[in-house]
């Protein structure tokens, strides 16, 4: 035990210890000064450590390594869950892929199909108007001059209105540009245009003259005719014909592309499924379970989307093969067929004004009205306006006859009769055939322009959900197998 003399100095050593301003200020006091020196203690005031820092262990980069070795990886892979890991990464990006695909495919064909039906068809049906007008124009003015005088007004109107049509549908065509003129470097439409554009003033300048000097009864009228129609039945027309044979190449090819399903994305759609369907069976051979809920709702969402596909691209690329059937080939048949029907009317005009004797205008309609005959006969039997088409053959064979009519009583040297005959109000004139063969050939070729353009629509209509639904229903399958193999990953833990 301690005495009580030593536990008194203990204490007054640890009052020095603990506070040795209180010393200072006493010495201080006794001292009787103010500004005395404090006293400095003979031991320094203990510091308590500082608490420790928690901090995370270092990693063990050798452990890490480890674990990534070549060995390690191919035993792993080797392995049931290693296996079963890079069966599931496969299914998955077979069925993103798959749906990506048939998404990016439906999509491509939908907006190719748009253009078709919004710019590539238009243009087509621009440049047979074109065509067309100039060869009403032509005929137009052959029948305005033998005339005589002052040409009727119907006649004047309906030349009129068909250089003011051809104008309109240079300006049209000029200021829209096809995907197709674009990527053509040598500018091929634009150089026709601008032909067709320059001829046209020149044409309508020497019709002008020769009314003019027609109206004052000068002969050298119709050698402003003849030379009229000579430029365009060897400038303009020609251009306009290449013009048009552009644009329904342009029309034909669009279709062909696209008269087929999309076999790209069927064929990966198959090959998925035929994926997940192997993994299933597999995983129910070996883990005893016949039934993988996620698997079995991907492989569901993965058949839908094939089946989707399958059944769509079928029903548009049947509409498509209707379309070109029932639209596009009687289309050009029709169009083909009411230029040539104004080519042989302008041949027959120039003949009678030149009084022309040298069977070279007979020739050029007799050649126009075989071919004529010979596309209306081969019009399909499945084709719309088959009506409409037996008209046109019946008034062919009306003015042929009439046409046959001119010619004999021109050999009879009674030009006035022969004009009667090919301009006259009865039904059974040219005139009169003429007016309804371009009619009949006109309304058919309205009716298979609107079952084209249906067609195409019903092919682009649809397609109109499965592009976003394929990609959808890819990355649902694709999440369906993640959730069906991660409770059998969990079983080998």
């Amino acid at each position: 035990m301690d005495e009580p003399g030593n536990r008194n100095a203990s204490t007054e050593v640890a009052a020095v210890r603990v506070r040795p301003s209180s010393q200072a200020e006493a010495g201080a006091k006794h001292s009787g000064t103010a500004d005395a020196a404090p006293v400095t203690p003979r031991w320094a005031p203990l510091r308590r450590p500082a608490a420790p820092v928690d901090r995370p262990p270092a990693p063990d980069v050798r452990a890490l390594r480890a674990q990534f070795q070549p060995a390690r990886l191919r035993s792993f892979a080797q392995s049931s869950p290693g296996r079963l890991v890079a069966a599931g990464l496969v299914l998955m990006v077979l069925c993103v892929t798959a749906g990506a695909v048939t998404s990016t495919t439906v999509s491509e064909r939908q907006q190719a199909l748009g253009v078709l039906l919004d710019d590539t068809e238009p243009d087509a049906h621009s440049a047979n108007h074109l065509y067309t007008s100039l060869s009403i124009a032509d005929a137009a003015a052959g029948t305005a001059f033998i005339a005589g005088g002052l040409e009727p007004q119907a006649v004047r109107d309906r030349y009129t209105q068909a250089i003011g049509e051809a104008a309109a549908e240079l300006v049209t065509q000029a200021g829209h540009v096809s995907d197709e003129e674009a990527a053509d470097p040598s500018g091929a439409d634009r150089r026709l245009r601008t032909g067709i554009a320059t001829g046209l003033p020149v044409y309508s300048g020497l019709i002008e003259t020769a009314r003019v000097n027609n109206r004052n009864g000068y002969p050298v009228g119709a050698a402003y005719l003849s030379e009229a129609s000579h430029q365009m039945q060897t400038a303009l027309l020609p251009m306009a014909e290449e013009l048009e044979d552009h644009r329904f190449d342009a029309v034909t090819a669009a279709q062909y592309r696209h008269v087929q399903p999309p076999w790209t994305a069927i064929a990966l759609l198959v090959v998925a499924l035929g994926a997940l369907i192997w993994v299933q069976v597999e995983l129910a051979r070996r883990s005893r379970r016949f039934f993988n809920m996620g698997l079995l709702v991907g492989t569901g969402a993965l058949a839908l989307t094939l089946i989707w596909t399958v059944a769509a691209g079928s029903v548009s690329a049947v509409a498509m093969i209707r379309c070109r059937d029932e639209g596009a080939v009687p289309s050009a048949r029709l169009a083909e067929s009411r230029i040539l029907v104004q080519q042989a009317r302008s041949a027959e005009m120039v003949k009678l004004v030149r009084r022309d004797a040298t069977g070279d205008y007979d020739r050029t309609f007799d050649t126009n009205a075989a071919r004529l005959n010979e596309l209306l006969a081969g019009y399909p039997e499945d084709a719309p306006a088959r009506d409409e088409v037996a008209h046109a053959r019946a008034a062919l064979t009306r003015w042929q006859s009439a046409h046959q009519r001119m010619n004999d009583t021109l050999e009879r040297g009674d030009f006035v009769g022969a004009a009667t005959v090919a301009t006259g109000p009865s039904a059974a004139d040219s005139a009169a055939q003429v007016d309804a063969l371009d009619r009949a050939l006109d309304k058919a070729g309205a009716v298979t322009r609107d079952t084209l353009r249906a067609k195409v629509s019903q092919a682009i209509d649809v397609l109109a959900f499965l592009a976003p639904g394929a990609f959808v229903l890819g990355i649902v399958a694709a999440v369906c197998v993640a959730l069906g193999l991660w409770p059998r990953l969990r079983e080998y833990r």
